[in-house]
Order: C-alpha cells, then sequence, then structure tokens
C-alpha cells in the first residue's frame, strides 16, 4: 500500500465540528501511559510492525525516536487522527481503515493499541479487519490488542459528574464533560463528549460508540480468521486475566 498524502488539519477551533476537535485534541488530553509502554516495548521486539488504529502516531513516533531500524507502518481512517501523524516521517502512513490493509505477509507484529479495537461495532467488520490484519503478517507473526472487559462495565463510570477543564493548545479554557449509554443488542455503548469554550456559543458535541466484547467472543473471531491465543493479561502490569473481574482483555494471538 502507498504512503499517504495526510491532510494536516489545523487547530481551528471555530471552524471544526466535534469528532475533529476530538481528535485534535486527543494527545493534548491523554498522556502516555503503562498501555504505550506496552505497546512500545512489542514494537522495539519487531523488525516489521503494522499499528492498525494508530491515532496520531505516538507508539511508532517513539519507537523511531528511541532507535527502532526496521519497518514501521501506520494506519488509521481518521484524517483528523494520521494528518498529525504524518506530521512526522518516523513511519509509513496509511490513510484507511482496518478491513481495507490490502498488505500481504509483509508484518511480524501487528499491534492495535488503546482500545482501537472497540471501534469495530460488529461481528462483519470485525471479522473483516480481523482477517486483513492476518494476510498482512507473516506466517508465525503476532497480532497484540486490548480491549475494555464488559464484566467492570466501564461505561458506568464515564457519565461525568463535573467537566473537566483544562487549557487547549491556543491557551484558552475548555471545558469537557460525557456522557455514556448502557450497551446496545451488539454491545455498543454511545459516549457523547461536549467541549464548552469561548469559541462557540453552546458546547460542541462529538459521539462516538465502542463495542465491548467477552473474551469468548473474542476468541471464535479470532479463530475465525486465523489466529490462535497465545496469551492473555487482564492488565498491563501482566497479571493475569480474570474474566469476573479484569478491567481489560489484552490478547497475544499468533498467526496460524
Amino acid at each position: 500500500m502507498a504512503e499517504t498524502d495526510a491532510v494536516t488539519i489545523a487547530y481551528d477551533p471555530p471552524s471544526l465540528d466535534g469528532e475533529t476537535l476530538d481528535a485534535l485534541l486527543y494527545d493534548h488530553l491523554n498522556s502516555w501511559g503503562a498501555g504505550d509502554d506496552f505497546y512500545l516495548a512489542e514494537v522495539m521486539a519487531a523488525k516489521r510492525v503494522l499499528d492498525v488504529g494508530c491515532g496520531t502516531g505516538a507508539i511508532l513516533r517513539r519507537a523511531r525516536a528511541e532507535g527502532h531500524g526496521g519497518r514501521l507502518c501506520g494506519l488509521d481512517p481518521d484524517p483528523a487522527m494520521l494528518g498529525q501523524a504524518a506530521v512526522s516521517d518516523a513511519a509509513e502512513w496509511v490513510l484507511a481503515p482496518a478491513a481495507d490493509a490490502a498488505w500481504r505477509g509483509e508484518f511480524d507484529l501487528a499491534i492495535m493499541s488503546g482500545n482501537a479495537f472497540q471501534c469495530l461495532l460488529d461481528d462483519r467488520t470485525t471479522a473483516d479487519s480481523l482477517a486483513a490484519v492476518r494476510r498482512a503478517l507473516a506466517d508465525g507473526g503476532r497480532f497484540v490488542f486490548d480491549t475494555r472487559n464488559p464484566a467492570a462495565a466501564a461505561w458506568r463510570s464515564w457519565t461525568s459528574e463535573r467537566p473537566f477543564a483544562f487549557t487547549d493548545p491556543l491557551g484558552e479554557p475548555m471545558e469537557v464533560s460525557q456522557r455514556a449509554s448502557e450497551p446496545d443488542e451488539q454491545g455498543v455503548v454511545t459516549v457523547d463528549a461536549y467541549f464548552t469554550a469561548s469559541y462557540w456559543d453552546e458546547p460542541l458535541k462529538a459521539s462516538c460508540g465502542l463495542r465491548f466484547v467477552d473474551a469468548a467472543h473474542l476468541d471464535r473471531l479470532l479463530h475465525a480468521a486465523g489466529f490462535a491465543v497465545e496469551d492473555r493479561f487482564g492488565a498491563f502490569d501482566g497479571r493475569a486475566f480474570d474474566p469476573a473481574a479484569s478491567g481489560s482483555i489484552i490478547t497475544v494471538a499468533a498467526a496460524v
């Protein structure tokens, strides 16, 4: 696949819709954490890496800065996210959804960090995406990803009791609050974020869906796509996965 000509979108709040604003503020509101350390270690140990749903490319950019000398490629369907990544030449950047990935046997490792797996909102999209990731991996390659465990019901803590106040990249005061629904019949939770600042007369709304799938369902989808689960953790510190209590389902799967 060819490297994208990703468009860099200016941070100009009065001109943006809610989803684009949310994407442009992602790195501003989300600091590097334990999950990023976990994936960085995986990336540094592999020669050819595909980051599926790479967002702003933070993990691949850090890997290159820390001396990764192999192939790094980031794939994401969001122009606002990928436009931020493409400012850097640390990796190849490709604008496309996971299911449209057309590589064949070119990578030793694929990652999907930051619960990006939950943006696959139904079994058909998930199956198509997993099949594309499997094709992109060489035999014996590994796919490492995380998703939230539905048993922990994280969405019940996402509706804001009070807005979160911060200073935006232009130095202006801004607040954001959230509302989250209960899962629908497909396990999809709708999350609405409301941004308030002097740029707008009323809050700017960003909405997204996140699907919650249990480990048994994940394993059926992985098996059908040609993967075998090698390991599973319940947190990024390596603790064992507990289906009833773990907040995360962190999966290491081998391409078979």
